[in-house]
């Protein structure tokens, strides 16, 4: 079933971001055991793969996913609102555009961070976007990218933005350097600037704000949210330490939704029981799980069991209980 927000941009008060790789829709239902109100976002997906690919492999998802949301790549209008009508099916709650990625192969693709020097490009692609669904169409992006100076170019790019339509967008307070970072440095060298996205929020207050950015606790969410921004987008903590940052999450929204970590395991046993009998491999799952006992003990076997064995043929459930042992035994030093 899904999920209503009590208001139309409540579930981004924590999302998950999308992540090359790691956010596939096996992550995305792990991730939805441990709270059900945060939003998910996919994986970057380009409108070009949509509409040449295999489009069902691409955007199919499991209906308690939901409130989900489908990030595409591109920068051609026309081809971004025809990828949003094959999409529109699959009744993704939400349509971001990524003009965020410093990747090498997204810059010869002109679209990602590249598009922060061309706006009106973008507020072409969001308007075709919007002409074709009946869902948010949100904006991902950075504070600046290369030699552009952040508070000049961001009031403009949000401007732009607000005028072509978008009312939501997610804000990674990182200028991104197209030369000379790799995408990994882009995540750590640039300082973050949370101040001049919390400026944008006073500028910009019909605009919904989410910063994104080396967050990596529920209590600087909390913080954030008390600053005024209307909600934090989490990355890598999320996927490597995921109970820390998800478990108790709905806390944010007045719920007390939060399972033990070992009621998680419990609860995707069918799930990806039902993957294997399909002819999955449990590694496919078991791969976004390895962070979900980080810091308690047990937490080194537990890793090194499925590390070792959840990609070797026939291995199923019982690898995962058996992994799950090494943290009910595990003494206290075992983490």
């Amino acid at each position: 079933m899904m999920l209503v927000a009590s208001s139309k941009f409540s579930a981004h008060r924590l999302s998950v971001a999308p992540m090359m790789d790691w956010t596939d829709r096996h992550c995305r239902v792990f991730h939805r055991h441990m709270t059900r109100r945060a939003m998910l976002y996919t994986e970057m997906v380009t409108a070009a793969a949509i509409l040449h690919g295999d489009a069902a492999r691409l955007l199919g998802f499991a209906a308690m996913e939901h409130p989900v949301a489908l990030q595409l790549g591109g920068s051609d209008p026309a081809e971004l609102a025809a990828a949003v009508r094959v999409a529109l099916p699959y009744g993704y709650d939400e349509i971001n555009l990524n003009c965020g990625c410093p990747s090498d192969r997204v810059q010869s693709g002109c679209f990602g961070a590249v598009l922060m020097e061309r706006p009106a490009l973008v507020a072409a692609c969001v308007a075709a976007m919007q002409a074709e669904s009946p869902v948010p169409v949100t904006v991902k992006c950075r504070i600046g990218v290369d030699d552009q100076t952040p508070a000049e170019i961001l009031p403009r790019f949000l401007e732009t933005l607000a005028t072509a339509g978008v009312r939501h967008v997610i804000i990674h307070a990182r200028k991104a350097w197209l030369q000379g970072l790799s995408p990994k440095e882009n995540r750590e060298i640039p300082p973050l600037d949370y101040p001049l996205v919390l400026a944008m929020k006073q500028r910009f207050p019909d605009l919904t704000l989410c910063l994104n950015g080396g967050i990596s606790t529920l209590a600087q969410v909390q913080d954030m949210l008390a600053q005024g921004i209307d909600g934090v987008m989490v990355g890598r903590a999320a996927y490597h330490d995921p109970a820390a940052v998800l478990i108790g999450a709905d806390r944010l929204w007045g719920e007390d939704f939060a399972p033990d970590p070992h009621q998680v395991v419990a609860d995707m046993l069918p799930y990806i029981g039902d993957h294997i009998a399909q002819g999955g491999r449990l590694h496919q799952i078991t791969r976004h799980m390895l962070g979900l006992f980080t810091g308690r003990p047990g937490a080194r076997g537990w890793r090194r069991i499925l590390s070792e064995g959840a990609n070797r043929p026939g291995a199923g459930t019982d690898l995962l209980l058996h992994a799950l042992d090494q943290v009910q035994a595990a003494p206290r030093s075992a983490a």
